[in-house]
C-alpha cells in the first residue's frame, strides 16, 4: 500500500526580505512517486525544494518524513539528496571520484565504494567513463554524473532543481526519458522542479501547480490538463482559449451566440462562467457546418500542425489543425461536448 504521507509539508510559511514566498503550504508526497513542482519564476517551487532538502529553514510549519519531524535537521541528516541545474561537479576529480565523494565522507570501505560507483555508472549509461576528466564530458554526460553522485548514497528522496535547464532540446528530451527509467528502476521518490509545462506533463505521476507561494492545483497530468480549476492553471498548462459564457442548465452552455452540449454540472442556471477550449480541440471547417463563424487572421506552420488565429466577433481564438486555412478566409468552428471545460469566473467580486 502506498504511503500517502511519506513526506509532508504542513502549514509551511517562508518570508524573504519581507516578501512572502510560501504561504500556508500543505503538501503530502507519496513514497515512490515522481512529483513535479511546476510554476513560473518566483512562484515558490525552488524554495519548497530547498526546504525539503534542509538548505532553507521554514519560518513556521513542519516538514515530516515518515511521521518524523525533520524541519530543523541539517541536509546531511536527511535521507534526501539534491541534483542542481548547475551540476556542481568537482573539476579536479575524475568521474569515479566525483561519484564516490559522498561515500568517502562517510568513510565507506573501498570495496563497497567500487561496487556502488560501478552500479551508478551502469545506471546512468556511462560504464567505462570512470577515469574520465569531468570537464571533458558533454553537458548531458555531466548531468548524469551529478545524478549518479546524488543516488550513490541511496537516498529515499531525490530532489531535482531544474536539472535539465542547461541542456539543448535534443539532450533534454533524452534525459527526460532516462530520468523516468531511473525512477522506475530505483523505486524512490523523485521531486522535480521545472517551469516547462511539456516536461511536467510527460514525466510526472503528479503535478503541483504553484503561483505566488500557493498551490493552485495538484493531480495527475491528464487531470491538470483537461480539468484546470482556474484560469491561471488553464493558461499555464498548455495553451487555452478562455471565453466568457453562460451556464444554461446541466450539460448546456452558451458562448459567442451559440449553445453547446457539455459534460459539466453543478453550476447555477444563468451563471456567468469561463469556458476553456484547447486549440487542438476546436474543429475548423470551411463550410457552414459549425456553430461559430470567424475569419482567419494568420496561420503559422508548426511542422505537425498549423497554428491558426481566428477572429471571432473581435476576439482572437487560437486553433490547431492539420489542414491549412487561407488568410482572410471565412471559417466555421465547433467543439465536442467532452472538449468543453467550464470554470467559475475567477475575476468576479465577492
Amino acid at each position: 500500500m502506498v504511503d500517502e504521507k511519506f513526506l509532508s509539508l504542513e502549514h509551511v510559511r517562508k518570508v524573504f526580505d519581507g516578501e512572502v514566498v510560501l504561504e500556508d503550504l500543505n503538501l503530502d508526497i507519496k513514497k515512490g512517486e515522481f512529483l513535479t513542482l511546476l510554476g513560473p519564476s518566483g512562484c515558490g517551487k525552488t524554495t519548497t525544494l530547498r526546504l525539503i532538502g534542509g538548505f532553507t529553514q521554514a519560518d513556521s510549519g513542519k516538514i515530516l518524513f515518515e511521521g518524523r519531524d525533520i524541519t530543523n535537521l541539517k541536509p546531511n541528516e536527511r535521507r534526501v539528496n539534491t541534483v542542481f541545474q548547475k551540476y556542481a561537479l568537482f573539476p579536479h576529480l575524475n568521474v569515479y571520484e566525483n561519484i564516490a565523494f559522498g561515500l568517502r565522507l562517510k568513510k565507506t570501505e573501498e570495496s563497497v565504494v567500487k561496487k556502488k560507483v560501478a552500479k551508478m555508472l551502469e545506471l546512468v549509461n556511462l560504464t567505462g567513463f570512470a577515469n574520465r576528466d569531468v570537464t571533458s564530458l558533454s553537458g548531458g554526460q555531466q548531468q548524469r554524473i551529478a545524478i549518479a553522485r546524488a543516488l550513490v548514497n541511496e537516498p529515499q528522496v531525490l530532489l531535482l532543481d531544474e536539472p535539465l535547464g542547461a541542456l539543448d532540446n535534443k539532450l533534454r528530451k533524452g534525459m527526460q526519458t532516462e530520468l523516468i527509467n531511473m525512477q522506475w528502476e530505483l523505486g524512490i521518490t523523485f521531486i522535480f522542479v521545472t517551469h516547462d509545462q511539456e516536461e511536467a506533463l510527460s514525466m510526472s505521476d503528479r503535478i503541483v501547480v504553484m503561483n505566488n507561494g500557493r498551490i493552485e492545483q495538484m493531480g495527475k497530468p491528464i487531470d491538470i490538463y483537461n480539468e484546470p480549476v482556474n484560469s491561471f492553471v488553464a493558461d499555464f498548462i498548455g495553451e487555452s482559449n478562455i471565453i466568457e459564457g453562460v451556464y444554461e442548465e446541466d450539460y448546456k452552455v452558451s458562448f459567442e451566440g451559440a449553445t453547446f452540449d457539455c459534460i459539466d454540472t453543478g453550476f447555477s442556471r444563468g451563471e456567468k462562467v469561463d469556458v476553456v477550449l484547447r486549440p487542438e480541440d476546436i474543429l475548423i471547417s470551411k463550410t457552414d457546418n459549425g456553430k461559430i463563424k470567424g475569419v482567419v487572421e494568420n496561420e503559422i506552420f508548426r511542422g505537425v500542425h498549423y497554428e491558426i488565429l481566428v477572429n471571432v466577433n473581435g476576439k482572437i481564438w487560437k486553433v490547431r489543425s492539420t489542414d491549412s486555412s487561407k488568410e482572410d478566409s471565412e471559417v466555421w468552428l465547433d467543439v465536442d461536448a467532452e472538449d468543453i471545460h467550464i470554470m467559475r469566473k475567477s475575476n468576479e467580486e465577492d
